[in-house]
């Protein structure tokens, strides 16, 4: 889940005073680490502004599904691959943001422009727990409001309308990279409820998430985390694993096509979303990026909130598929559209006979 909290104080003590412990020994170097300095190391240098805006920065909170996060309560082994996994995809979704939705608006000369910009500095923050002692992986992810050498601050409505894709797009790196990188393979849903194959249910159960109270800030170390945890469990009751689908390609064909469903003219940033979801075990994001630039050339350069969009049919690429016929996604035939399985287009083949 991606969300972004606006910011209208430097004050970020809140987070520099949080050691995080509960993730020493499995998170690399401590809690706070540097996407990219600034002109030097203070947290609140990275927050900027115009004297016309009373908004200093954002906070972009990244956090992993549950699932994925209960991971580092089960599997202390690859705990650390885990946090490594969330955070190359953290990095990959803030690259995303700033490539995608970060402009600025230029209106010299009677025109309305949406020029490309870039972050001085992006300093995050990686905890492991939520108020309740919950295993809850995330970022807090802490950027300017006005880019590097600007003069105005950054378009608000371009950075909340690239929100679901960049979601999205964490959420499916953060899938390949765990399954890359651990034993586990997490999958997603055709109802998009995101997985992890053979974590038992009772899990999410016992951890959900959902309290009445919002509870106190939390700072404990490594071996309470853990006490705390090994606790938890024995109140655990077995609910039983879903079973996760075949690998058979890189898409589910009718996720994608039914994301968009009912959507007008659907743009880059709606098509990196249904990707990404219809993405079942995931896909890296540099891949899911050069997928769809390579299948909608138009749509290449194309950034803020107003983004040129296609028709439906050229966005599900109707066509493509019609001449194509059912064959499954082939990595090196990204210019071909292809779906479903070779056991379904075998079937087909043996009926005709």
């Amino acid at each position: 889940m991606l969300r972004v909290i606006v910011r209208r104080s430097r004050d970020a003590t809140y987070l520099t005073q949080d050691p995080a412990h509960e993730l020493d020994g499995v998170r690399a170097g401590g809690s706070q680490w540097w996407l990219r300095s600034g002109a030097g190391h203070d947290v609140s240098d990275v927050f900027s502004s115009t004297s016309r805006s009373d908004v200093v920065g954002y906070d972009l909170v990244v956090a992993a599904p549950r699932p994925l996060s209960i991971l580092l309560a089960l599997d202390e082994r690859h705990a650390s691959e885990v946090v490594a996994a969330h955070r190359a995809s953290v990095a990959a979704t803030v690259d995303y943001l700033e490539q995608r939705a970060l402009v600025v608006r230029d209106r010299r000369g009677g025109g309305d422009r949406d020029l490309p910009a870039q972050w001085g500095g992006i300093v995050s923050f990686t905890h492991g727990l939520n108020r309740h002692g919950e295993p809850h992986l995330h970022d807090h992810v802490l950027v300017g409001a006005r880019p590097d050498g600007a003069t105005s601050v950054l378009d608000a409505r371009a950075l909340f309308a690239h929100v679901p894709a960049a979601d999205a797009l964490y959420r499916s790196s953060l899938r390949h990279e765990v399954g890359e990188r651990t034993p586990w393979k997490p999958w997603r849903s055709f109802r998009g409820v995101e997985m992890v194959a053979g974590l038992d249910e009772g899990y999410r159960a016992l951890w959900g998430g959902h309290h009445a109270e919002r509870g106190e800030k939390l700072h404990w170390t490594r071996r309470e985390t853990l006490d705390r945890w090994r606790h938890d469990m024995e109140r655990f009751e077995t609910a039983g694993a879903l079973r996760a689908p075949p690998v058979r390609s890189t898409l589910d064909e009718h996720a994608f096509a039914g994301a968009l469903e009912g959507v007008f003219a659907p743009t880059r940033r709606d098509l990196v979303a249904a990707w990404a979801n219809a993405a079942v075990y995931g896909q890296s994001a540099r891949e899911l990026s050069r997928s769809i630039d390579d299948l909608y050339p138009r749509l290449a350069t194309s950034r803020g909130v107003r983004e040129p969009g296609l028709g439906l049919g050229e966005a599900r690429m109707t066509a493509q598929v019609r001449e194509r016929g059912p064959r499954p996604l082939v990595r090196d035939e990204l210019s071909r559209w292809t779906q479903r399985s070779r056991e379904r287009e075998a079937s087909r083949s043996d009926r005709s006979r």
